[in-house]
């Protein structure tokens, strides 16, 4: 769309005027300083050109954190109304599709583990995959590729691996409906089957944290977290099976789009309306590629366990590591919603951005109705981790919707030319953070100053609405991809 207009709209919410093909105003939540940065690059043109997409409804939102990526932004949230034509679209999810967060919370105090933080992080550092392609903890066969793409985590608790407190305390319980094994390609499934239970590469990673300050005491108490406590993030997402149905995906899209002379101002928002049978494919293919990252964040939890227990040499009960929530952000799901007085099905596309159901919500764990989903947004390797809670008001502002992470602030080459990996995590040392990479080169790639300020993008988030700040967790150890 070429340049666009941008309009203060209230505190930290700017608007974009509908103009042109835009069906939708676009509207994005930002501190000055943070729209500051969504200025430098084509991420608020792409705000406005997912304002075109078929049957959206209320506006073409952005999170704090966002930047520029495939066709929507990251931390673009876009709801196209089903009955009305709406879309879905692939860009809209990303190429890592169902990627999202994991924390693990113990009965450990920071003073118990302190001293032994060297060797434990070695431990996990050798005990995960990671890396371009890697291998993962559990190698799959051709059926049992299938079975993970069906059943999501609940296949590895089928498996022994984890427990049903961790289905009960996982987004959908740990498995996605819908999921259709037969629309991912053999080739997607080949990638895959050796990679369950790795970290990949890229953002992706593995902390341990302690909890320094806890801000809301109910819903602390209903996660159990407390000041002082050992907890342990963990981010990665589909790996290769995800990125290679993608691929296919936007492959098959962009043809339709074309066949059906969709006025869309990029190729990248290829897309079909919801219920046509390509559509239904993709969504299919991308609930399947989200439960393989479900499983996957599953056996890497079993993982830290096992490398917590062969540290410290205690056992499962008194080490307590219970999950707090799995959560994506990188997901379409159809979700009802009132739009201008009518209740409606919605497709809603989450890229970077974590669903955030407030308290009462019916989908909700029954430890967690009262207080509102745990969101879990990380921090940049070298800043603090924060955990939120959804608020009623985020269903009407952004479709029960909030930021997922720090946001990039420069390029993975800009990153490199400032610091060398070495001298980056020599750096983090002298902080007090130790860091395992798998390469030194990708370690400088993810430096934290290539990030935006996580505590600014939450507190964004905060003051208009979307999510409650619960607590801040500060990391001591890091296992990078």
């Amino acid at each position: 769309m070429g340049r666009v207009d941008l309009v203060e709209d209230g505190e930290d919410r700017w608007r974009i005027p509908r103009q042109g093909g835009m069906l939708v105003d676009g509207l994005v939540f930002a501190s000055r300083e943070l729209i500051v940065r969504a200025k430098e690059d084509r991420a608020l043109e792409q705000v406005a050109n997912v304002a075109h997409l078929p049957g959206i409804v209320g506006y073409s939102l952005a999170m704090p954190d966002i930047h520029w990526g495939y066709g929507f932004p990251i931390g673009g949230v876009a709801a196209t109304d089903v009955e009305a034509g709406g879309v879905v679209s692939p860009g809209g999810v990303g190429f890592d599709i169902g990627c999202g967060v994991r924390l693990l919370r113990s009965s450990l105090e920071w003073g118990e583990v302190r001293s032994r933080l060297p060797e434990l992080v070695d431990a996990l550092a050798a005990g995960v995959p990671r890396g371009v392609g890697g291998k993962g903890l559990r190698s799959l066969t051709r059926d049992e590729v299938d079975g993970v793409l069906a059943e999501g985590a609940r296949w590895a608790v089928e498996q022994g691996i984890g427990t049903e407190a961790d289905l009960e305390s996982s987004e959908d319980g740990g498995r996605l409906e819908g999921a259709d094994p037969d629309a991912v390609s053999e080739r997607a499934k080949t990638r895959g089957a050796p990679q369950l239970g790795s970290l990949g590469a890229g953002n992706h990673f593995l902390e341990v944290q302690v909890v320094e300050e806890v801000s809301a005491s109910a819903p602390a108490e209903a996660m159990g977290l407390f000041a002082g406590q050992v907890c342990v993030m963990i981010h990665t997402g589909s790996r290769g099976i995800g990125h290679q149905t993608c691929t296919d995906e936007v492959a098959v899209l962009d043809r339709l789009s074309l066949e059906l002379g969709l006025r869309l101002p990029d190729r990248q928002l290829a897309c079909a309306p919801v219920k046509s049978p390509e559509a239904q494919r993709y969504l299919g293919a991308m609930a399947a590629a989200a439960n393989y990252a479900r499983a996957n964040r599953q056996v890497l939890a079993e993982g830290v366990r096992r490398a917590f227990q062969q540290v410290l040499q205690v056992g499962a009960d008194p080490l307590g590591l219970d999950l707090v929530y799995d959560v994506s952000h990188n997901i379409a799901k159809l979700e009802a919603y009132t739009v201008e007085g009518r209740p409606r099905q919605l497709c809603v596309h989450r890229k970077g951005a974590t669903r955030a159901f407030g308290p009462g919500h019916p989908e909700l764990p029954a430890r967690y109705r009262e207080v509102g989903q745990p969101v879990i947004i990380p921090g940049s390797m070298g800043s603090a981790s924060f955990v939120l809670v959804g608020t009623p008001e985020s269903r009407e502002l952004a479709f029960s919707s909030t930021c997922h992470g720090a946001g990039r602030l420069m390029s993975r080459k800009q990153a490199t030319k400032q610091m060398s990996g070495q001298e980056l995590q020599r750096q983090l040392a002298r902080q007090g953070i130790l860091v395992r990479a798998h390469q030194m080169r990708l370690l400088a790639e993810e430096a934290p100053y290539a990030y935006k300020d996580a505590s600014e993008v939450v507190r964004v988030c905060e003051r208009v609405g979307l999510s409650k700040v619960v607590a801040r967790l500060r990391p001591v150890g890091v296992v990078k991809g």
